[in-house]
């Protein structure tokens, strides 16, 4: 890792801050970057308007027992990576070619956002339970690096 990813992770850990998710563990924070320049960023919460998890005292999923990695449209939040692609369409921003620094490796779903929009490489320090998730970018040619430090090693 370089100097400008370490720097974008730390952007990433601290937009993670900002969620709203009531599920130990699960603050998720993204940041796009193109040409070492901040795009966009994301975090997990509820859509504008709807009550976070928080505010609502409990996890829907926790509630219902569907464990990590499954089920993902049962959730109030919208995922951090969904988030920031979604402001990059609300704001007219191209992420084409950009790289992505998350928390936490990518579900699926998102996966499939992030193929589709053009990102080309993935930062991320925490896995995630999706094995789909790797075939999807394998196959998309998305380069996928997890973000070493001493204390995730």
């Amino acid at each position: 890792m370089n100097k400008w990813d370490i720097r974008f992770m730390k952007m990433a850990k601290l937009i993670s801050e900002w969620s709203s998710c009531y599920r130990a563990g699960r603050s998720v924070g993204a940041v796009i970057v193109k040409d070492k320049r901040i795009m966009t960023t994301g975090y997990n919460g509820a859509p504008a308007g709807l009550k976070t998890c928080r505010e609502r005292g409990t996890c829907m999923r926790d509630r219902l027992g569907i464990p990590s990695g499954t089920r993902t449209e049962m959730c109030y939040a919208i995922h951090a990576e969904q988030n920031a692609i979604i402001q990059a369409a609300k704001l007219g921003i191209s992420i084409d070619g950009a790289t992505i620094y998350c928390t936490h490796q990518p579900c699926s779903v998102c996966a499939k956002m992030i193929v589709n929009v053009g990102i080309k490489r993935i930062i991320f320090e925490e896995a995630y339970p999706d094995p789909f998730a790797l075939e999807v970018f394998q196959e998309a040619g998305v380069l996928l690096e997890h973000f070493v430090t001493e204390e995730n090693q």
